[in-house]
């Protein structure tokens, strides 16, 4: 046995529930757990924890990427999921055109442009790159 390996050994147990997720309540109790940590450790890099919270976030996320992937959308998808996120008809966006501009991007047959782009994001409070 190597000697970092005699070092860790007696601490892994108590660890171990840190560095692990096998189901989805070990991923519930470890974003709890992050929470708690970033309550506590905010971005503060000097703090003790802090590069424990960096690793909790990293092992979070790739359990995220491989169980919950998000899915791929289209401008015109995200658009149309926030219309009826917030109950707006295609009237309801002046930002974008008229009804009928509206209708041609939510069917495929327009592009949504740079300046829609914006406005939606500005409107939506979303990253542009959400319609992209």
């Amino acid at each position: 046995m190597t000697l970092m390996i005699q070092d860790i050994q007696p601490h892994w147990a108590a660890i171990r529930q840190f560095m692990t997720i096998r189901s989805e309540q070990d991923y519930d109790r470890l974003v709890a757990q992050m929470n708690e940590l970033i309550d506590e450790v905010g971005i503060n890099e000097a703090h003790p924890m802090y590069e424990f919270l960096d690793t909790l976030g990293t092992i979070l996320y790739a359990y995220e990427e491989k169980q919950h992937p998000i899915p791929q959308a289209s401008g015109a998808e995200v658009l149309q999921y926030l219309m009826e996120e917030h109950d707006l008809r295609q009237s309801d966006l002046p930002e974008i055109g008229s009804q009928g501009v509206v209708s041609e991007i939510l069917n495929g047959k327009r592009e949504l442009n740079v300046r829609q782009i914006r406005e939606l994001a500005r409107r939506f409070h979303v990253s542009p790159a959400v319609f992209i």
